[in-house]
């Protein structure tokens, strides 16, 4: 079961916004209902807390703590059942206003199914399971290099996230006067092999630890990458995450961004491919038959009423309100929808553009 773009959308902004919010003291209540779990019991042992809340010291604190398990247990009387997946829920006085009360109360159905059963009072609510949930388990290390210059990097769900660059003391192709050509390439391999050294020995560093990276993808100008990996004294451990190599045009971050670019056929099953290859498409359409795209949120919506939109797409900058907005105009008419994120440049360039755009099932005329 995977969790899909609006899915991890919505969960991420929700965890957003509890992030926000801490209590004065232990008095944010926090409970996880597990997948097929008794709802009952767990109003039940919320009742019991609320007695045993009553010792606590501090007036404001306790009132704080009996005010939020009495709000929670008055929500959960509402479900019948526990959800399919079980059930997040928080709640607690949330107000910035010293011996003020503004007990607030959240609930989520997560898109994957709860494991855990808990209860917790803290100072701030206990988000970790639900952060794991929209967490991009997919990692990639990248690495670009060629004889004068490397970078390294992940590839962390959508993001490319730099790691380090080194440069290398390869000489130039001009020689000095009066050294022989034959010391010249000879100092020139010398320092190549030393530089391709460092290079391997910083990418056991980064990546061989890392439990959740899925491969490693090399690319460079030349035959450089080549002679890299078969001269570069990777240890065989590493060599063995090796799962591409690509040939670029360019190093350092141009190189990054070429090298994710041509990796799709590696990458295939992540979510950035799926982006990068729709948002490509719309743009390709854009330039060649303009009339079978639509962007702006004044554009879209009109294209959505008349159910003229195949695909919708949405950067994840909108708020969420806009988002369902969008969302429940695009079931009316078994519209695809896609969230895509503002940390690609294809994603960057939907930003730019309104924020919102489609790509229609038929040419249509503004």
């Amino acid at each position: 079961m995977q969790v899909t773009a609006a899915q991890r959308y919505k969960l991420k902004k929700f965890v957003k916004e509890l992030e926000l919010y801490r209590g004065r003291h232990t008095e944010l209540v926090t409970v996880y209902v597990p997948q097929g779990y008794d709802l009952n019991k767990i109003i039940n042992h919320l009742q019991d807390e609320q007695g045993t809340a009553t010792n606590i010291k501090s007036t404001q604190t306790r009132k704080n703590v009996i005010d939020a398990l009495e709000k929670m247990i008055q929500h959960l009387k509402i479900y019948k059942k526990t959800p399919e997946h079980g059930l997040a829920a928080f709640s607690g006085n949330v107000t910035e206003k010293e011996g003020q009360s503004d007990v607030q109360v959240w609930s989520v159905e997560p898109p994957l199914p709860l494991k855990i059963r808990l209860y917790r009072c803290d100072k701030e609510f206990l988000l970790d399971p639900l952060k794991e949930m929209v967490e991009e388990k997919s990692i990639y290390g990248l690495v670009v290099v060629d004889r004068r210059d490397a970078v390294i990097a992940l590839l962390k769900g959508k993001t490319i996230i730099p790691l380090l660059k080194t440069h290398s003391e390869v000489p130039g192709k001009t020689r000095a006067g009066g050294q022989s050509a034959h010391r010249f390439e000879k100092n020139r391999a010398l320092a190549a092999k030393a530089h391709f050294k460092k290079v391997a020995d910083y990418m056991k560093d980064q990546f061989l630890q890392n439990k959740d990276l899925k491969g490693i993808i090399v690319g460079g100008p030349g035959p450089s990458k080549h002679d890299f990996i078969s001269q570069g004294q990777i240890t065989e451990d590493v060599k063995k995450k090796i799962i591409a190599v690509k040939d670029l045009s360019y190093t350092e971050e141009f190189g990054l961004q070429e090298l994710l670019d041509k990796s799709q056929d590696v990458l295939a099953s992540e979510d950035i491919v799926d982006e990068k290859e729709t948002m490509n498409k719309f743009f390709s359409l854009l330039s060649t038959n303009p009339n079978k795209v639509s962007y702006g949120p004044d554009q879209v919506w009109k294209n959505l009423e008349m159910g003229a939109v195949e695909t919708l797409l949405l950067s994840e900058d909108l708020d969420d309100k806009e988002v369902e907005k969008y969302e429940k105009k695009a079931e009316e008419f078994s519209t695809e929808m896609k969230i895509i994120s503002t940390e690609t440049r294809e994603g960057a360039q939907l930003k730019d553009i309104g924020k919102v755009a489609a790509i229609l099932r038929y040419e249509t005329q503004d």
